[in-house]
C-alpha cells in the first residue's frame, strides 16, 4: 500500500447525505425553463459543474450552435441556484453513513482531507456551515491544522470554473496541502464522473462508493480502483490493501 497523505472527498453523495435531492432540484429548474431531459439523463450527469451541464442539455434539445442555448443555460443556472441554496438552507444537512468515523481515523494518521464539489462557492458554504465543517477555514477554505472535520474545501470557482473531470481540483488541493507526489492520494466519490476525475488526475486510487446516487452496478461500468459499500470501508482499504 502507498503511503496516502491526502484523501480528497466528493461531497453531495458521499460525505453528505444526497437522496437525491441534487437531481430533484435541478430537474425542478429544468422543467421551469422548458428543458425536457429525463431522469437517467440527468442522473448521469451527477458531479460535473451544473453550468456546464446545463449547456450540455441545452445542446442536446435544441442541437449545435443554436443562438438561444446559453441564455437557456444561464437562466436555468440562475433558477437551479436560487431552488437548491433555498433546499440547503431550510432542509437538513446530514453526513453520510460512516463520513465521521472516517474523518476520525484520517486525522488520527495526520491524512489530510480535502473536500472537492461540482457545486459553486456559494452552496458549498451552506453545507459546509450547517456541517461545522468550515467555520475554523480561512479565507482561502484552508485549515491545516484542524483536529478534526477537514483541511480544505475547493469548487471550481478556485480553479477558474474547470470542474469534473479535469483534474484542476485535486491538483490545486495538493499544492494548497503541500502534496507533490500523486501516488500519495486519493480520490473518492459516487459518481461515475467522481472516478473519471480521479483516473484523470493520476491519483494513487480513484474509488467509488456504492450508497450514494449510483449503485455499484452502475460505477462498476466505468474505470475504478475500488468500489467500497460506503466510506467508512476506506478505513480498512488503507489499513490492509
Amino acid at each position: 500500500m502507498k503511503a496516502i497523505k491526502l484523501v480528497v472527498f466528493d461531497m453531495a453523495g458521499t460525505t453528505v447525505l444526497d437522496q437525491h435531492e441534487v437531481e430533484k432540484c435541478f430537474k425542478q429548474a429544468a422543467l421551469k425553463n422548458g428543458l425536457n431531459s429525463s431522469d437517467e439523463r440527468i442522473l448521469a450527469l451527477q458531479g460535473y459543474a451544473k453550468l456546464w451541464v446545463f449547456r450540455t442539455l441545452w445542446t442536446e434539445q435544441l442541437g449545435e450552435n443554436n443562438p438561444l442555448t446559453e441564455e437557456l443555460a444561464q437562466k436555468s443556472f440562475q433558477d437551479f441556484k436560487s431552488i437548491l441554496e433555498n433546499h440547503y438552507r431550510t432542509e437538513p444537512v446530514l453526513p453520510t453513513e460512516g463520513c465521521l468515523e472516517t474523518f476520525e481515523f484520517l486525522h488520527k494518521q495526520g491524512i489530510y482531507i480535502a473536500l472537492t464539489t461540482g457545486f459553486y462557492r456559494e452552496v458549498a458554504d451552506i453545507i459546509l456551515s450547517k456541517l461545522g465543517w468550515g467555520q475554523s477555514l480561512n479565507r482561502d477554505y484552508k485549515n491545516i491544522n484542524n483536529k478534526s472535520g477537514i483541511h480544505l474545501s475547493v469548487t471550481p470557482d478556485e480553479v477558474g470554473g474547470k470542474g469534473r473531470p479535469a483534474p484542476d481540483m485535486i491538483e490545486y488541493a495538493m499544492r494548497q496541502l503541500g502534496i507533490t507526489d500523486k501516488q500519495h492520494v486519493i480520490n473518492i466519490g459516487d459518481t461515475p464522473v467522481d472516478l473519471q476525475f480521479g483516473i484523470n488526475a493520476g491519483v494513487a486510487y480513484a474509488l467509488g462508493v456504492c450508497n450514494g446516487t449510483h449503485t455499484r452496478e452502475q460505477l462498476a461500468k466505468h474505470a475504478n480502483d475500488g468500489l467500497l459499500n460506503d466510506i467508512s470501508d476506506l478505513i480498512d482499504f488503507i489499513q490492509h490493501d
